[in-house]
């Protein structure tokens, strides 16, 4: 009973923090600067850059097998998708995903038959994922790129030549642990298991893969009011994702946009940067929220109707 009387005080609370930050979001700015900033960004390139938030959250969804195949369970994929979606619909919003992302994760899961311990492994898995992903394309932008992301992280060049190496280093070292460690790894008094090698690789490439998708959908924006390298805004797109982590203010709000403000300078106009916020993050909120209302429904008659059942 507490547990369920806390799924739904978190529920409405989701929908009620959501509805804050997009008032919180949008009240600095004026709606007239608003709209001329958003308007002056072509037709053309905010398609493309729902396209790729289509493709993020994808990929994101294959976070999510690959975590179902860790644990060793079988769902079925239109299942895995749906709880991928609502959860990180309403986790990029709310903030603290492993809480917010992890509290919808476990009453999808728990539905179809996964415990706490099944979740739990779940919810570390796509944490470790969202890391390999940015650590391997900050390490590609730096080798690629090492002129531009020294200037844009504020290192020398050697210095984002190294931070290029280590990132890649240490993804890499990730795979190859993967394939030669049998068993739990214990460090200090956690014990994990390492995914098999082929789930281990699979975990750079559809992270860094999804990486990829939001800083293209980023660039699509910023194209409008500069000329910015791929790379360069990929570069300021996974610097900005780290001050968002690290700040744990919910959803990034604030610390995201001017963190690629800095980075990215005149590029990053207030038309760029809201509509970023509103394509990849606002837009799929209110279709997470409707899919986690229709699932509790759904859950809801089907205890009513097991109830009635068993009085009768």
């Amino acid at each position: 009973m507490p547990t369920k009387i806390f799924a739904r005080l978190f529920i409405v609370a989701a929908i009620g923090i959501a509805a804050w930050l997009i008032y919180r979001t949008l009240n600095r700015y004026s709606p007239d600067e608003i709209a001329r900033s958003v308007m002056q960004i072509p037709l053309g390139h905010l398609a493309a850059g729902v396209g790729y938030v289509f493709l993020s959250y994808l990929c994101l969804t294959l976070f999510d097998t690959l975590a179902v195949r860790y644990v060793g369970r079988k769902l079925a994929y239109p299942r895995v998708a749906v709880t991928s979606f609502t959860s990180l619909a309403i986790g990029h919003n709310v903030g603290v995903a492993a809480l917010s992302s992890g509290a919808v994760r476990y009453r999808f899961y728990s539905r179809w038959g996964f415990s706490g311990e099944e979740v739990a492994k779940i919810i570390l898995f796509c944490g470790v994922t969202v890391g390999l992903g940015l650590a391997t394309l900050a390490g590609l932008c730096c080798l690629i790129m090492p002129e531009s992301a020294a200037a844009i992280i504020g290192l020398s060049e050697p210095g984002a030549l190294l931070l290029g190496v280590a990132c890649l280093a240490g993804s890499t070292g990730y795979v190859m642990l993967a394939g030669v460690l049998r068993g739990s790894l214990r460090i200090w008094r956690w014990s994990f298991e390492m995914p098999s090698l082929p789930i281990a690789a699979g975990q750079v490439i559809v992270g860094t893969s999804n990486y990829l998708c939001v800083s293209a959908c980023l660039h699509q924006l910023v194209q409008a009011f500069g000329n910015p390298a791929y790379l360069e805004t990929a570069t300021a797109y996974v610097g900005a994702s780290v001050a968002a982590l690290v700040s744990h203010v919910p959803g990034g709000i604030g610390v995201l946009e001017a963190t690629i403000a800095f980075l990215l300078g005149q590029a990053a106009n207030i038309g760029a940067l809201i509509a970023f916020r509103a394509i990849y993050f606002f837009l799929p909120l209110p279709l997470g929220l409707m899919s986690l209302s229709i699932a509790e429904f759904v859950r809801f008659d089907e205890a009513k109707s097991l109830a009635t059942k068993a009085k009768s």
